[in-house]
């Protein structure tokens, strides 16, 4: 009887083992398929980023060659420089032309811009919008 109750204890102890190093194993393999999760991510999100900087690139390499198309000269002549030498003083129009009332500006009187040219007529270009 005292051997049958050995054996049944050894066997215990045996399963209690086996267990044990089952449950370790199995913690190991999550650990390990944890890493190469983040494996996988690190490396799609280097190669996210060489994607963007090659699109960086690729825009700066654009810009860089449509700078000198769009350089203000003496061949634009809708160029930024080109546009404050314009006269119209002969037809009356005074856009481009500083005075009292030019939005941005303090007028005669000392009130602030007010928006409107002298003669109530709006700064700018008409812009047809429809209310």
């Amino acid at each position: 009887m005292q051997a049958i109750k050995e054996k049944f204890n050894d066997m215990s102890a045996m399963r209690k083992a086996k267990a044990e190093a089952k449950e370790e194993e199995k913690a190991q393999k999550e650990v390990a398929k944890t890493r190469v999760e983040i494996a996988h991510e690190v490396r799609l999100a280097r190669e996210a980023e060489a994607a963007m900087d090659l699109h960086v690139n690729k825009a700066a390499e654009k810009i860089a060659q449509h700078e000198p198309k769009h350089e203000p000269g003496a061949s634009d002549p809708y160029a930024a420089a080109n546009l404050t030498n314009i006269d119209n003083s002969s037809t009356g129009d005074s856009y481009g032309v500083d005075h009292a009332n030019h939005p941005g500006q303090v007028n005669a009187a000392g009130t602030g811009p007010t928006g409107y040219m002298a003669d109530n007529r709006s700064g700018g270009p008409p812009t047809n919008n429809v209310l």
